[in-house]
């Protein structure tokens, strides 16, 4: 540990220059993700009909409780799934995972797809820790 400490304080400019290539590596991707709307926004969205929410779980995570009408598209089967999600082209997607780790890179397909598509932040955690109800 003390020998990270002195490597640190040796080389400063390269300690500085790869956390702020960390940062802008962060902030790019979080940004190219599309945005992050809250559980609220998510349910006045459906609520309008302005949007349709994609759950990119697996199937057994789906199973075992999720937002009532939400669709089921496992994120491995996205790109194959297009498709099926081409009568909602004119409605908002917003897509929802377990904790946002995948649902980012599922917005870029659908934006590179020419749909419009934003990620619930959180995922299925921020609505469970909401107290929102489940459908199984």
């Amino acid at each position: 540990m003390e020998d990270i400490l002195v490597f640190a304080q040796e080389q400063a400019l390269i300690v500085a220059a790869l956390a702020i290539l960390i940062f802008a590596f962060m902030r790019r991707e979080s940004s190219s993700a599309g945005a992050k709307l809250s559980t609220s926004e998510v349910i006045q969205a459906m609520n309008a009909d302005k949007a349709i929410l994609i759950d990119v779980r697996d199937s057994k995570d789906f199973d075992q409780g999720h937002v009532a009408n939400a669709m089921n598209v496992p994120h491995a089967k996205i790109s194959d799934s297009l498709g099926q999600l081409e009568k909602h082209r004119e409605k908002k997607i917003i897509v929802t995972d377990a904790l946002g780790q995948h649902s980012g890179t599922v917005v870029r397909v659908l934006v590179k797809a020419g749909f419009t598509a934003a990620r619930m932040g959180g995922g299925m955690g921020d609505w469970k820790q909401d107290g929102l109800p489940l459908v199984k």
